[in-house]
């Protein structure tokens, strides 16, 4: 006589697992991190309350130009027209000339100033006279 042994399958594990994955549905959105600032930034008023900043001009053009006295100078021109820089020798430091607006001469303490554009400038330098330099 054979027996039959009965398969009887318990819904237990069946319930435990559609429970489970009803609960991780209930919060299928992730926490958002809490943010804690323990090294707050001692100038944050003062950046916030700062008036704003001009970026310094981006350049326009770079030319070598020839003298009226067959001296050289390297000038570099900037967007704006409002500042350039100038060296009488290559690799020399140097001499930013401004002015307060564009087609202004521009200046620089001790006796600079220059008029013009990338073609031809009219120099005047420390202890020497205006001269007309052009590319």
């Amino acid at each position: 006589m054979r027996e039959v042994a009965s398969h009887h399958e318990d819904p237990l594990p069946i319930t435990a697992v559609a429970a489970l994955l009803a609960l991780a549905a209930c919060n299928s959105k992730p926490a958002a991190p809490e943010v804690v600032d323990s090294n707050p930034d001692p100038m944050a008023n003062q950046l916030a309350n700062a008036g704003p900043v001009e970026l310094p001009p981006s350049i326009k053009s770079e030319q070598t130009m020839r003298c009226k006295d067959n001296s050289l100078v390297y000038v570099t021109f900037f967007q704006g027209d409002k500042q350039a820089n100038i060296r009488l020798k290559e690799g020399d430091t140097a001499t930013t000339l401004k002015a307060p607006a564009a087609g202004e001469p521009l200046v620089a303490e001790g006796g600079w100033s220059m008029t013009g554009n990338e073609k031809a400038i009219d120099l005047t330098r420390p202890g020497k006279g205006s001269q007309t330099c052009h590319i």
